[in-house]
């Protein structure tokens, strides 16, 4: 298989070109040059938001059997990329997001991927906000390859080596300098996310199905818990850690944001907590989707992290996740003076 990969130097289009690579397939990545790609790939440079940003793509005589997007910005980008490549390539897979659905997003037994969605913003229109670009990304790959030839993988909650996001780093980071840790509760509490590295794994296969449509590409609620995901954190760094369970009453009640302060954690029997982690991943699961456990997860990215200094790379356009030691501190202690601590 021919594959070009738009982006394909950092965290998810870093994994499908790995994962093309360990199959054997012809990968050609068009990036910007801020990164240097897996060895093994043709690289073409440009940059999507400068005029003629394209050019080279433009100039280049390749074509291929599939196009995977990750692209997060403003529509225009998909666009014209995909005006572009429509006579070069097979099928546009646009890596989109959950974030696409109105309000709650899905939870467990609900619509899944016939869920309502926002509008999306227009294809000529500048950044607006995440989920509307999102949208307008799905709108713009559909609008040219056709509903037969795009593909729309909707992730949610993405995890593992090179994250540049910075949640699971924040948590090894912060687990890795030893204490007392605050542990938002319960322990028993189920997550939903998806390894990049599967992730990547699934879109390949899904390539080679020829499947199309959108589908929520996530693991299934409940693949880990909060507790075992921290408890893993602990086991990797072999940091001296006393996780605190604390109940989620208490963190909230200190002002503590969850997902952004506390990455990952969402407050059980929210509205928040039902859309990140239960989602009904059953279209996904049934067209080849595999997960590895939690515990290699936690390593390979602690691995690859301590590897590359210690501090992880973000994208700018994303905030700082993580909470202060102070707060942290506070809650603690007031946690251990009262009732609500969650052991």
């Amino acid at each position: 298989m021919r594959l070009l990969v738009l982006g394909g130097t950092e965290f998810v289009g870093r994994a499908v070109v790995a994962a093309a690579l360990g199959r054997g397939w012809e990968v050609t990545v068009f990036h910007r040059g801020r990164h240097r790609p897996p060895p093994g790939v043709r690289s073409l440079h440009g940059d999507r938001t400068a005029p003629d940003g394209l050019a080279a793509l433009a100039a280049d005589a390749g074509s291929w059997d599939a196009v995977i997007d990750t692209w997060s910005a403003e529509p225009r980008a998909v666009l014209a990329a995909a005006r572009l490549l429509r006579d070069r390539a097979g099928r546009y897979v646009y890596v989109s997001s959950r974030s696409v659905y109105t309000w709650p997003w899905p939870s467990l037994g609900g619509a899944g991927e016939e869920g309502a969605v926002v509008e999306g913003a227009a294809a000529d229109a500048g950044p607006t906000d995440y989920a509307r670009d999102k949208r307008g990304g799905e709108l713009a790959a559909v609008e040219v390859f056709g509903a037969a030839d795009s593909l729309l993988a909707r992730a949610g909650l993405i995890l593992g080596p090179y994250e540049n996001v910075g949640r699971l780093p924040w948590w090894l980071t912060r687990i890795a300098r030893g204490g007392p840790v605050l542990a938002p509760g319960p322990r028993d509490l189920p997550l939903q996310y998806i390894d990049a590295r599967d992730l990547a794994d699934w879109l390949l296969g899904a390539v080679e199905q020829r499947l199309s449509g959108p589908y929520d590409l996530v693991g299934p609620s409940g693949h880990t818990t909060m507790g075992e995901l921290l408890q893993e954190c602990v086991r990797a760094t072999g940091a001296d850690a006393e996780l605190r369970w604390t109940d989620p009453r208490t963190v909230l009640d200190a002002g503590i944001e969850p997902w952004t302060q506390l990455p990952v954690w969402t407050p059980p029997g929210t509205d928040l907590h039902d859309s990140a982690h239960r989602g009904d991943v059953s279209r996904a699961l049934a067209t080849g989707l595999v997960c590895r456990p939690v515990r290699e997860t936690v390593a390979d990215t602690w691995r690859w992290l301590t590897d590359i200094g210690g501090t992880a790379p973000r994208r700018p356009d994303r905030p700082a996740p993580g909470l202060d030691p102070e707060t942290e501190a506070k809650v603690l202690a007031g946690a251990e003076a009262g009732p609500g601590q969650d052991r």
